[in-house]
This record gives C-alpha cells, structure tokens and sequence, in this order.
C-alpha cells in the first residue's frame, strides 16, 4: 500500500503516458488523451482512455468496497486474481474475454482491451434487444473453463498450484460467502429490500426452515467442492454484447469451487430479467416474445454447456478423474457415457441451487440488479420480485428432482400466472 495511489482521470496520463501499452494503443502525446472515469460497480475505478490512434480501459482496484465506502475495507490483491483468471480464460476459451495489454500489481491496475461498440448485457436486455448467438457462446464459455480448469484435463501439479494460488482470494470469496448465502435468510445489517411490499414473502423465506438447510448444503458445495476455476461473478452485468458478440469481463472474484455455480449463477439472473421485463416493454406482444428469447437463451445456453462438455470429455480427458485407462481403452465406452451423463446431472442440480439463492440475494440482500432497481413505482416491482423469490424458493429445494431444462423453462411460464413454483 506505501507505493499505492488511486487514479483520477486528472492524473492518469502523466502517471501511465510513459507504458508502451498506452502509447502503443493510443498513440500522440500522453497530454492529448482523454480519460472518462465509466465504472459504475460495486468495487473498482474503471476508465475509457482515448488518443488519436485507439482506445484502452484502465481498471484499477480501490482499496475499500466502492459500493459501500472505506468503511469497509478490501485487499488491493483482487486484481492480481482477476489478471490470472483473465489470462487463463483467455488461453481456455480464445476471444472470450478482453486482451491483457499490461498488469501493474503494486498499483493494482490492468490495462486492457476495449471492448467496442460493446455495452453491459444488463443494459440491452433492460432496453429489451436480443444478442444473436448469446446462449451458445456463454455456454461454451462456461463448459471451456469449467472442464480445462479441473481435473479431467489439468496436470495434476499445475491443478494444485493454481487451487492454492486462487485459495488466497479470500476477501472476495468471504463476500460470497456471507452476502450471498448467509445474509438474505436473516435481519443482516447490511440488507435492504422493497418494503412493506416484500415483508410478508421475506418473513416466509426466513421462517422456511428447510429452505436454509438446503441453502448451507449449497454454501457447503461453494466452499469446499474445488472443482474448477470459476469465474465467481458471472451475471449479466459481467457480460459485453453487440448484437451478435458476446465478450465476459471482471472474474475478479475468481475461485475454485463447483463447475455448476458460473452457469447457475448466470441462469439465475436471466430467470430475474425474464420476470422483471414486463415492466420495461409496454407492449404486450413485444414483451411475450422477449420474455420466450429470454427462456430461449436459458436453454442454449445449457444446451451449448453440455455439448462442448461432452466434446471435450471425449477429446481432452487427460487429467486424473475418469482416466481413459478405465473406459475407452478396454472398450469400456457406455461406463465412460454413462459417468459423463451423471457428471452432467450433478452439475444440473448444482446449477439449479445457485441460480435459487442467486434470485433471492439480488432481491433482498446488499447488491441488487437494475432490472429491478430501475422500476420506480414499488408496487409494480414488488409482485415481480416476489416471483422471483418464490422460483427461487422452487428451485432450491426441488433441484434433486427437476430433470432436464425443459421443466425449468416451463416452471418459469407458469410463474407468470402465480402457478407451478411449488
């Protein structure tokens, strides 16, 4: 922290002008740059620098929760761990997420490519367009990194290394653990919901007593099933869309742990888009059929998981789990489908527990998402929001016994009439 100063876009030319990712980028002199400060989350300092030949963004962490204040303190050594996330993703998934042009740890700062004419996918499926492609491409992207992120494909070694250079990200996992999965089942200080609209379905989630055992099996499976580097983060405001490239951005909450939370984390927050959009589309017509591309992209996008999973469980299983010795090689193929098969299944239930609690914690715990927020009358966003905290609910507790997309997907048609959430 001695060497550490926070950026403004006042300093930051002088400060970066010398680095040949900045020059090289942007060319012209340093003095002729302009600098917009454009983060908008909930932890960082984000910036849009612009010269005569280019573009970058400067993303530099603070060393406290933006969100909050420095009242609440936070390691600048995030940003160490979203740069290895990146880079590794990167080399999973080639163009899936922004190039690295420089990592600065001490100054805890990333220069990167800008991603443009991209914009937040929160915001273009708040302004109700569809983005060709998204479900394939995000589902690929998880599967890519969920399974050459494990032990079906990693050298054993450079598996442990990397669990125990992720393990040290504990701030960021102790947010997740606590706001996510603690918080929204309790009076927490630091919650905040529509009241009194929601006060009667937030007393019933609280007293549901099962519901908060199947919740800490789920916390249970997040810290302890180190399966696969996770993104940690993953929702709609964590991806960049045009209307036909989908690009993901800030895994600064990188960890290892169960290759069903990314997917179900992201399934989550599309199912609370899908409830929250009647109040963003007037038009009846036009609403529905956002609302089935919605559901659409749900389903391609777990769709899309499975087959590159299954692809590359087939093509790339070189790791210790499941060897080929056991399977192919003495012609043992069904054992080895029928293994992937129940892979697949575990992945599906985990997928389901984590997009439950995801829906509940963005409703009634610290950080909310716009597609709610944005909806000034309360008492029209009450009776969405609880929708979604009853699919939630649903999802939750009958992940064991919810076989196949499909049913989710009509569940979710049904929750729109007040039926099939339970």
């Amino acid at each position: 922290m001695s060497d550490y100063k926070a950026l403004t876009p006042e300093t930051l030319p002088a400060r970066l002008g010398t680095l040949d990712a900045m020059t090289n980028s942007l060319g012209g002199s340093s003095t002729d740059w302009q600098v917009r400060e454009v983060g908008d989350g909930n932890l960082n300092l984000v910036f849009i620098v612009e010269g005569t030949a280019g573009s970058v963004i400067v993303k530099q962490a603070l060393p406290y929760v933006r969100l909050v204040g420095d009242s609440w303190p936070l390691p600048l050594k995030r940003a160490y761990f979203e740069y290895h996330a990146l880079i590794r993703q990167a080399e999973r998934d080639p163009g899936s997420v922004p190039e690295i042009l420089h990592f600065d740890e001490t100054q805890a700062l990333i220069i990167m490519e800008r991603l443009q004419p991209h914009i937040i996918l929160r915001q273009q499926m708040i302004a109700g367009r569809k983005v060709a492609g998204l479900g394939e491409t995000i589902g690929r992207f998880c599967a890519r990194n969920a399974f050459r992120g494990s032990d079906l494909s990693m050298e054993t070694a450079k598996k442990k290394a990397d669990l125990a250079l992720f393990s040290d990200n504990v701030e960021l996992c102790d947010i997740t653990e606590n706001l996510v999965f603690t918080d929204p089942y309790f009076d927490a200080e630091m919650n905040r919901y529509t009241t009194p609209q929601l006060d009667g379905i937030v007393a019933e989630l609280r007293n549901d007593q099962m519901l908060k055992v199947e919740v800490q099996h789920m916390k249970r499976a997040f810290s302890a099933k180190a399966e696969t580097l996770c993104h940690g983060d993953l929702h709609a405001g964590s991806i960049m869309v045009t209307d036909d490239e989908s690009r993901v951005i800030d895994p600064e909450f990188a960890f290892y742990g169960p290759m069903g939370f990314d997917i179900g984390m992201l399934i989550g927050n599309y199912l609370m888009a899908y409830h929250a959009i009647s109040a963003h589309i007037a038009d009846d017509t036009a609403c529905a059929a956002y609302q089935e591309w919605v559901l659409e992209t749900i389903d391609e996008t777990w769709t899309a998981f499975c087959d590159e999973f299954s692809k590359l469980w087939r093509t790339e299983r070189t790791g210790i789990l499941y060897p080929r010795s056991l399977y192919e090689d003495q012609g043992h193929l069904m054992a080895s489908e029928l293994a992937l098969e129940q892979l697949l299944g575990e992945i599906f239930e985990d997928l389901l527990g984590f997009a439950g609690i995801e829906m509940h914690r963005r409703i009634l715990g610290l950080a909310h998402i716009a597609e709610f927020e944005t909806i000034e009358d309360e008492d029209i966003r009450a009776p969405l929001e609880t929708r979604s905290l009853k699919f939630g609910q649903a999802l939750v507790m009958n992940r064991k016994r919810l076989h196949g997309i499909d049913r989710v997907i009509a569940m979710a048609r049904q929750s729109q009439t007040g039926t099939g959430t339970s």
